[in-house]
């Protein structure tokens, strides 16, 4: 019994259950179904910042406009879930696009940032490892009947973590004394991102063994 309540509040979207958390009914699931809205523009126009950021980091090295490009980002991330929520515009399209954007914005850095030395690439292959894998469990849930993982509160976070990492570790390249006093605090955030982004791995691969075991037979 402790195990449905576990993977009931964590767990994968029950079969054929709606994933948005929207009202119930035709008019909750149409609402639901909605693509052309603010917050979805919002996340379209973030998506299109990502290979401007790439080529900034990787072609003309300009990190001061990468590093603008990157707190707009963040800026639009944090604005579109709000205007979600105050204009009820919530979407199973923008509840999809919107943690994508999130990764490709990392997957971005992580290569820029690897190309350039600034971060370890054992550290990229710890970062895009577990996604590799729990991307992997997708098919599985499927094949049980369930939709995709809800977003845990701890890869929220470390996604949080991450994406103030790289505009410090940004900050943090020369010698001079903005680089010197965002360094420890760039590595600060780096370490606890990369830990949170593994831990939350974890936890989506235990709430796939309750999603399984509670899965009806045949």
């Amino acid at each position: 019994m402790a195990e449905r309540a576990v993977a009931d509040s964590t767990g994968p979207g029950d079969p054929g259950g709606s994933s948005g958390g929207g009202a119930g009914g035709s008019g909750g699931s149409a609402a639901q179904d909605r693509v052309l809205t603010v917050p979805n523009a919002l996340s379209v126009l973030r998506l299109a910042g990502v290979p401007l950021f790439l080529w900034l980091l990787l072609g003309p090295q300009a990190d001061l406009a990468a590093l603008l490009v990157l707190v707009a980002s963040g800026l639009t991330d944090w604005l579109d879930g709000k205007l979600a929520r105050w204009l009820d515009q919530s979407s199973r399209f923008g509840a999809m696009l919107d943690p994508a954007v999130d990764r490709l914005y990392i997957l971005a850095t992580l290569f820029a940032f690897g190309v350039r030395e600034i971060v370890p690439w054992w550290v990229i292959a710890v970062l895009v490892g577990r996604d590799v894998l729990v991307a992997a469990c997708l098919p599985v849930l499927r094949h049980y009947g369930y939709g995709p993982f809800e977003v845990h509160y701890l890869g929220k976070a470390a996604t949080f973590c991450l994406l103030y990492a790289f505009p410090l570790l940004l900050l943090a390249q020369g010698d001079s004394t903005a680089a010197e006093i965002a360094r420890p605090v760039a590595y600060a955030f780096t370490i606890w991102g990369c830990a949170l982004y593994v831990w939350s791995a974890v936890l989506y691969f235990i709430q796939l063994g309750l999603a399984v075991r509670r899965a009806p037979d045949g």
